[in-house]
């Protein structure tokens, strides 16, 4: 395709039909109207079904049933939206249904300011719902990485039965660069599911901690879908024989692929002693920085995250190993830095932040450095 001028907002919903999404259920609110308003224009192009919902409940409903029914689905909300899905992201956790949530997120609590940028939602995106699951979060910091990350998060969500949350930012969703987008035809997309009958089908198995494949309603199979403790066919029950397996599979499923999931950037430099941490749009506030400060002639390292959840514990409790300070800008007041505190140790962190809708700048971030 040709070079073309667009928006982050643009580039995940282009990256969702890229994906094979063929479903898409959501409730407009700034600032990720556009990924609905360009997927209400795409998804019939290619037979693709859209439809606006009543609100954010709905919404996240609607996606998850489509998924059962065989279609790869996807809603995209922000903040105050996003706190409504909870609910049926965990039923989509509990019965393992994949889905994916996109949360361009912008500045709160509540109302907040709809048109400001923020990233006060990461330890909702981890601890939203309750109860004990795992979950993906992935975070873009570029329009071209918006199209990449939303292709990777349909993928993990098909291969790993779990809703998995794209992490963007009022900044990267509505800023504009320019960016080539591959021929469609060329992109891979996986197949997990299963769509035809054969063998005698177990949607929940517990023998292996192997994620077993969903089959789609109306493909011969007769199961059951609960949002309470199953057993292996999807019926519930109290039986701790039952449940404890269950527990096991499902919280340990990513475990085995955290090399797969774990997306990160390095740029380290032999003999640095300070290092910068960030991701989204404060991860291009902290290129800058690194930029100037490597001008001046110091050594800095920089390890960007492009997956948020599961944490990316070894490579930062690596990076902790290597340096003296670790600096994370974000514009929250602190979230993601409990996490580095707590691989890297808490007297190593310094915290660059930022809550009031403004960007953190790299002035801020050069500062800490001496500081």
């Amino acid at each position: 395709m040709a070079v073309k001028l667009m928006q982050g907002n643009e580039a995940i919903a282009l990256g969702a039909v890229a994906a094979g999404c063929r479903f898409y259920a959501g409730y407009p609110i700034t600032p990720s109207t556009e990924v609905a308003e360009v997927l209400s224009r795409e998804l019939p192009k290619v037979g693709g079904k859209f439809i606006q919902m009543e609100d954010e409940i709905a919404s996240m409903a609607a996606i998850i049933g489509a998924s059962v029914g065989g279609l790869k689905s996807m809603t995209a909300t922000s903040g105050p939206g996003f706190s409504l899905m909870q609910e049926n992201i965990g039923y989509a956790a509990m019965t393992e249904i994949p889905c994916v949530v996109v949360d361009v997120q912008r500045l709160g609590p509540s109302t907040g300011q709809p048109t400001a940028a923020s990233q006060g939602d990461v330890m909702q995106a981890r601890w939203g719902t309750h109860g004990d699951h795992p979950i993906i979060a992935l975070s873009p910091i570029s329009v071209r990485q918006s199209f990449d990350l939303t292709i990777k998060a349909f993928d993990l969500s098909e291969k790993f039965r779990t809703p998995v949350i794209l992490l963007t930012d009022e900044i990267i969703g509505h800023m504009r660069e320019p960016v080539e987008l591959p021929d469609f035809k060329t992109i891979r997309s996986e197949e997990y599911r299963v769509t035809a009958p054969g063998q005698e089908y177990i949607p929940f198995r517990n023998e292996s901690g192997d994620v077993p494949p969903l089959a789609n309603f109306g493909v011969g199979y007769r199961y059951h879908i609960t949002g309470l403790y199953h057993d292996q066919v999807g019926f519930p029950t109290q039986r701790l024989d039952e449940i404890d397996p269950w527990l096991e599979r499902v919280n340990t499923k990513l475990d085995k692929h955290l090399d797969e999931i774990a997306l990160v950037e390095e740029d380290y430099q032999d003999g640095a002693k300070v290092a910068l941490l960030s991701y989204g749009c404060s991860a291009r506030t902290a290129r800058h920085a690194l930029k100037l400060a490597r001008a001046q002639g110091k050594k800095v390292d920089m390890l960007t995250l492009f997956t948020i959840w599961p944490f990316p514990e070894r490579q930062v409790e690596a990076l902790g190993e290597r340096v003296d300070r670790i600096i994370v800008p974000e514009m929250n007041l602190g979230q993601l830095a409990y996490e580095v505190e707590r691989m890297a140790g808490r007297k190593k962190v310094r915290r660059v932040v930022r809550a009031n809708g403004e960007m953190v700048t790299p002035q801020m971030v050069l500062e800490a450095m001496e500081g």
